[in-house]
């Protein structure tokens, strides 16, 4: 059994670690890390988990497990692991995006490996450290990434994606309140959002040039989910874009290319990505839905463990959407 420790473990994305973790059959939860509630059950954050585990948060960390995700606010990864040492087969997959970006990636002793499998497969397989990549950033790479090995994203492209009140993290603030977010929609953060910098280096890996992005995100009145729709000009049919995807992602457990146009439902609680496409005179429309919390953020981190363990990569994973 892997050994697993968790750090920061009170918010969404560490509730949802703990859930996989829990009905993972090749894991076992050794801590679960918490400054703010050590000795308390993990229940008390995550009611949903009742009669699951009988787990308490820690305050303590053992360095010898054998994974430890670091579910910690963004720039808090780097202060966290110059104060505490792990062993070196310790893998570590950090949540935030402290180590996403090629500038940040090499961090004492160790390279962060950008995590998204559908493009860094083989480097994730081989690596003892790994950064998983963001949530918007996920959604709006799986539907561009096709087009940018194929040289077909020299020209700008526009991006709007929603997302649900749980990107906001755990903690209150004005615009994730319920009287405020209830019934209620609006955008942030114009074309400037933290998450363009990883999107343009995976899209630019590939050699071929590649236009401006202009991202803007959206909040919505729901709690889970992402839909992004992205357009740029295109010269070719569109039974040729679902070719080039499908061959793309011919080999991805969870990307997959849908005949019929997608919504969130299809893919909130799974670690999905549904991804459609649309031919409008010279442009061509891709839309992506992923859960922010789970391909967007913890089933993706379990699915880059599977794939860092050499464990068969949907194990743990196999979830099932509420449609209805």
């Amino acid at each position: 059994m892997i050994k697993a420790g968790i750090i920061g473990g009170s918010g969404y994305t560490g509730g949802e670690l703990i859930r996989l973790l829990l009905n993972h059959p090749e894991t076992h939860i050794d801590f679960v890390f918490s400054t703010t509630r050590a000795g308390k059950p993990v229940t008390s954050a995550h009611p949903d988990l009742l009669g699951q585990t009988d787990l308490l948060f820690s305050g303590e960390v053992n360095p010898g497990v054998d994974v430890v995700f670091l579910c910690l606010g963004h720039g808090n990864s780097t202060k966290f692991l110059e104060e505490h040492t792990f062993d070196h087969h310790t893998k570590v997959i950090d949540l935030s995006n402290d180590f996403r970006l090629n500038a940040d990636a090499t961090w004492n002793d160790k390279h962060f490996v950008y995590g998204l499998p559908e493009l860094n497969k083989s480097k994730i397989q081989s690596t003892n450290a790994l950064a998983n990549p963001g949530c918007f950033a996920t959604a709006i790479q799986l539907g561009l990434l096709p087009l940018a090995k194929a040289g077909l994203l020299s020209n700008d492209v526009h991006t709007n994606a929603v997302t649900g009140s749980t990107g906001a993290g755990v903690g209150l603030s004005a615009t994730s309140h319920f009287s405020w977010r209830n019934n209620n929609v609006s955008w942030y953060k114009p074309f400037t959002h933290q998450h363009l910098g990883e999107i343009g280096e995976s899209l630019e890996s590939f050699g071929e040039s590649v236009g401006n992005i202009y991202f803007l995100p959206n909040r919505g009145n729901f709690t889970r989910g992402i839909l992004a729709t992205s357009y740029t000009t295109y010269q070719g049919s569109l039974e040729d874009a679902k070719q080039l995807f499908k061959q793309f992602y011919a080999d991805a457990v969870f990307t997959h290319i849908a005949e019929e146009p997608i919504h969130l439902k299809q893919v909130v609680n799974t670690n999905q990505c549904h991804i459609h496409l649309h031919q409008h005179e010279n442009l061509l429309l891709v839309t992506s839905a992923i859960d922010n919390l789970l391909k967007g953020a913890s089933g993706q981190a379990i699915q880059n463990m599977n794939l860092m363990f050499g464990i068969a990569e949907p194990t743990g994973l196999q979830l099932k959407a509420g449609v209805f």
